[in-house]
């Protein structure tokens, strides 16, 4: 419903009623608040194995690594960084570091070591919990920093073995008050523009957003603890984080853990656990869509699929709903900093609603958004596109050690602006236009512009050099650069690729380099990245 205010804004609030949210609990207490009622169900189900383990496991288990952690020297306020694809020691890592109050960064076990230094430096962690093929990526930094290193598997020498934490004593856990506002969790993202930062996500903000999905009467996410819950999206990612894993617990549902996709063994998995909600994204949608031996599988057992972390489109909606008919389909809008659901399809509610293709959802309860003009900051009426801006109690706390980032996305009056454009129509759906931020979003992950070119930049042969996206059917977009030799340079596009891979993780790597003359630029020396978008939608270079 939108609501007009004295001051002209036009706001926009969710068409089902606000709830109460109980956002003086601690997340982990929110999440296990009723694992009384599902001590026995199973909790977890690790695809590659065929483990399960019940509520009672999982619960336990956490405050033995919760006491673990404190033997180790992990205080309350300290950072421990995942470096973990899908695992169950994952979450006994992310709700252990909950109970002891300390705080979890989670990094892309893909990362260069560049990439896992900067971050675990940028943060202060203590401690990285990983796997032994992955060891030699921190090796330099732990030593350097004093970090202690722990495996999930054989531990290289050196290194700890996670099986340490758990031989704790679960009833040893030091008392520890975890205030609503102490950061429980700290993803990296580049926000609407510049480098990778730590956002700064507390226990208030991740109860509030999980509670607009799935608590009250008629949630928006309609879960149940008879549900089975894919967990195919990386954990590292706030979208699987929060849509899957927590709001999965939260109602008592099993959580299906694959730690990669691959499009056979995730059919197989939806028919053996009957999956019943399926959390993708559209490079997943894109194989499902696509592959021939989807009709070979019963996948009947599917009434959900949310998609999020990029757009997708009518087409590839329409395509999967004719290949998927028993399952309600429909989008999820989110972003890091946001907490981070804005908005979401109300056909996935427990009365659902009928929606329209292309949409991203109605807002989340409990929370108000509005569409700003980005030239005058003036709120629009419905169907006028603007920037998209949301307040609740779910936003984040801030970038970590950065007020002026902060200050820059999250206005004085509590508005955080996303840097997407988009517009709210009569029915109160929300439609993503276009964006006005920088960052190129390659299958849901975040690629920032500014990091790349500033690596281009360094290097002797490169005089001036701007990245933007590029379409992609199979990843949305990639990084392609614009480059400007330095005098007398013979470098080639070969070269400059060579040149990138090896610094960074490999969905940051550029895809196609064009030499130019001159990069465009504002008088203020900000480079026109929508010239040169407008360039390759032309058809450039051809």
């Amino acid at each position: 419903m939108e609501q007009q205010l004295q001051n002209s804004d036009f706001i926009y609030r969710s068409k089902l009623p606000d709830i109460e949210i109980p956002n003086h609990l601690t997340l982990h207490s929110y999440c296990f608040e009723n694992v009384v009622h599902f001590a026995d169900r199973p909790c977890l189900i690790n695809g590659a194995t065929g483990d399960i383990y019940t509520y009672a496991d999982v619960d336990r288990t956490v405050r033995k690594v919760a006491a673990g952690l404190d033997k180790l020297g992990i205080e309350k306020g300290h950072v421990i960084m995942l470096l973990l694809p899908n695992c169950p020691e994952f979450v006994f890592a992310f709700f252990g570091a909950s109970r002891r109050g300390a705080t979890t960064t989670m990094a892309n076990p893909f990362y260069t070591p560049n990439e896992v230094s900067k971050q675990a430096k940028a943060c202060d962690a203590r401690l990285i919990i990983t796997q032994a093929c992955y060891v030699d990526k921190v090796r330099d930094l732990a030593k350097e920093s004093d970090i202690k290193i722990m495996t999930i598997d054989s531990p290289p020498d050196g290194c700890l073995h996670f099986s340490e934490l758990l031989i704790a004593d679960e009833n040893q856990i030091p008392a520890v008050e975890v205030s609503p506002d102490d950061v429980v969790a700290l993803p990296y993202s580049s926000g609407t523009t510049g480098l990778p930062k730590g956002v700064m996500l507390t226990h208030k903000g991740q109860v509030t957003s999980v509670a607009q999905q799935v608590d009250g009467d008629n949630p928006n996410l309609y879960m149940h603890s008879e549900d089975v819950v894919l967990c195919v999206l990386p954990l590292f990612h706030i979208y699987s984080l929060n849509s899957v894993l927590l709001c999965a617990l939260r109602v008592g549902a099993a959580i299906l853990i694959m730690q990669k996709f691959e499009i056979v063994a995730l059919l197989e998995l939806v028919q053996r656990y009957k999956v019943t909600i399926a959390a993708i994204v559209p490079p997943i949608m894109l194989a499902i869509a696509k592959s021939p031996v989807v009709d070979k599988y019963d996948l009947s057992s599917i009434r959900t699929i949310m998609s999020g972390a990029a757009p997708m489109g009518k087409e590839l909606e329409d395509i999967v709903r004719a290949k998927l008919p028993n399952a309600k389909l429909g989008q999820g809008y989110g972003m890091t900093e946001a907490g981070p659901v804005l908005s979401m399809c109300l056909a996935f509610a427990k009365e659902p609603f009928n929606i329209k293709s292309g949409a991203c959802g109605t807002v989340v309860r409990n929370a108000e958004l509005k569409i700003v003009d980005p030239e005058t900051g003036a709120s629009l009426p419905r169907n006028q596109p603007g920037e998209i801006c949301i307040r609740g109690d779910q936003i984040m706390k801030g970038y970590l050690n950065d007020p002026e980032a902060t200050k820059i996305t999250i206005d004085k009056d509590g508005w955080l602006h996303t840097g997407d454009i988009g517009l709210v129509d009569n029915d109160e759906e929300l439609f993503i236009v276009d964006r006005l931020k920088e960052i190129i979003k390659y299958k849901g992950f975040q690629v920032a512009p500014a990091e790349l070119e500033a690596m281009l930049i360094a290097h002797p042969k490169i005089a001036d050099a701007a990245v933007v996206p590029m379409k992609d059917e199979a990843a949305g977009e990639v990084p392609v650069a614009f480059v400007v030799k330095s005098n007398g340079s013979d470098i080639s596009e070969e070269e400059i690729k060579q040149y990138i891979s090896k610094q960074v993780v490999f969905y940051k790597r550029i895809s196609r380099v064009f030499f130019v003359e001159a990069i465009p630029k504002a008088p203020s020396g900000k480079i026109l990245r929508k010239d040169l978008r407008a360039k390759l939608a032309a058809g450039f270079p051809n």
